[in-house]
C-alpha cells in the first residue's frame, strides 16, 4: 500500500471532510474523491462511510488508520534521525599526539579524510604536543594518540596498534654486534631524541629510567631527515619503530638493533572525551582511523 493513501486516510478522517482534506492535501475535491474510490476498489472494502456531513471510518477503516500513523510516525522518525545524522556529519576535530615522530603518516590519512569526508575538517595542533591529555581536558584539542592508556573517567581511549622500537645505528658503532641492547648500553652514547621533555620519550620512559639509566648525552633534532644523517655519520643512536622510517632512503650503513632481550614494544592510543564518541563526525575519523592504522 502506498504512503499517499495513508496520508489520505489520516487528513480525510482529521479534517472531516472533503473540502478541508483536499485543501491540506493540496488536491482538487475530484482528484482526492477519485484517489479514495481507487483505494478502496484496490482494497476490495469501503474504508469510510459517506454521510451528509461527516465521514465515518469503516471497522476496516479504523484499522487502516491506526496502522497509518504508525507508519507515517516512523517515517516521520527516521527522517528527522536521517536529518540529525546530516547535521552531525560535518565538524573541526583538532588532532595532537605526545611526541613529534608520532606525526608520521598523519599527514597521509588527513588528506584520505579530506576526499572521503570534505565535511570534516582535521587540523593537527603541534603546540599541544607532549600534553595533548590535558589539552583534551580542557576542549582545547579532540583527539590524540599516545602510548598511555589514561584513566581520566572523561575520556575514552581504543587501542590502534602495537609497534616494536628499534636502535638505529651506524655498522662502525661497537653496540652494531651485540644481538639486542641492554640498559647499560646507552651509558655512554650519545641518544638522539625528536624533542624533550624525556618523559614522552619512549626507550626512556619505558626502558632506560625504569633501570636508572641515563645516556651521556641526549640531542634533541626534531627533523628525522637531520637526525638520520647524525646516526649515519657515527654520531649517535636514534631509537624509532621502522615504520616512521618507510618514506626515508636509508643508508645501508644503518643497522638496527632489538631493544632489550624482548623488545621494546609499545601500544598506541587514540584518546577522546567519552561525550564526543556520539558526534558523526568524531565517530567517522576514529573508525577511518583504526581502519588505517592498524594495517601498520
Amino acid at each position: 500500500m502506498e504512503i499517499k493513501y495513508f496520508r489520505l486516510i489520516k487528513t480525510i478522517e482529521e479534517e472531516g471532510s472533503i473540502a478541508n482534506s483536499a485543501n491540506k492535501l493540496f488536491l482538487t475535491q475530484s482528484a482526492l474523491s477519485h484517489q479514495l474510490r481507487e483505494l478502496e476498489e484496490r482494497l476490495g472494502f469501503k474504508v469510510f462511510h459517506r454521510k451528509r456531513n461527516k465521514w465515518q471510518l469503516t471497522e476496516e477503516g479504523v484499522a487502516l488508520y491506526k496502522l497509518g500513523n504508525k507508519v507515517l510516525d516512523s517515517i516521520e522518525k527516521g527522517f528527522q534521525n536521517i536529518e540529525q545524522l546530516r547535521l552531525g556529519a560535518s565538524g573541526t576535530i583538532k588532532v595532537s599526539t605526545e611526541c613529534y615522530s608520532f606525526y608520521q603518516g598523519l599527514p597521509a590519512f588527513i588528506q584520505k579524510m579530506g576526499l572521503l569526508y570534505p565535511e570534516i575538517k582535521v587540523d593537527l595542533i603541534l603546540e599541544a604536543t607532549h600534553q595533548p591529555i590535558s589539552k583534551i581536558l580542557a576542549n582545547e584539542i579532540d583527539i590524540a594518540m599516545v602510548t598511555q592508556k589514561p584513566t581520566h573517567e572523561k575520556l575514552s581511549s581504543i587501542p590502534v596498534y602495537e609497534d616494536e622500537i628499534f636502535a638505529v645505528m651506524h655498522e662502525e658503532n661497537p653496540l652494531s654486534n651485540t644481538k639486542f641492547l641492554q640498559a647499560t648500553d646507552f651509558s655512554n652514547v650519545q641518544l638522539i631524541i625528536h624533542s624533550f621533555p624525556l618523559e614522552t620519550v619512549s626507550v626512556y620512559n619505558q626502558f632506560l629510567k625504569p633501570n636508572n639509566i641515563t645516556p651521556i648525552k641526549i640531542v634533541a633534532i626534531p627533523l628525522t631527515e637531520v637526525a638520520l644523517e647524525m646516526v649515519v655519520a657515527n654520531m649517535g643512536i636514534i631509537c624509532m619503530p621502522k615504520w616512521t622510517l618507510k618514506s626515508f632512503k636509508l643508508s645501508e650503513s644503518l643497522k638496527f638493533k632489538q631493544i632489550g632481550a624482548n623488545g621494546l614494544k609499545r601500544t598506541h592510543y587514540l584518546v577522546f572525551r567519552t561525550s564526543d564518541r556520539k558526534k558523526k563526525y568524531i565517530n567517522d575519523f576514529i573508525l577511518n582511523f583504526e581502519d588505517d592504522f592498524s594495517k601498520l
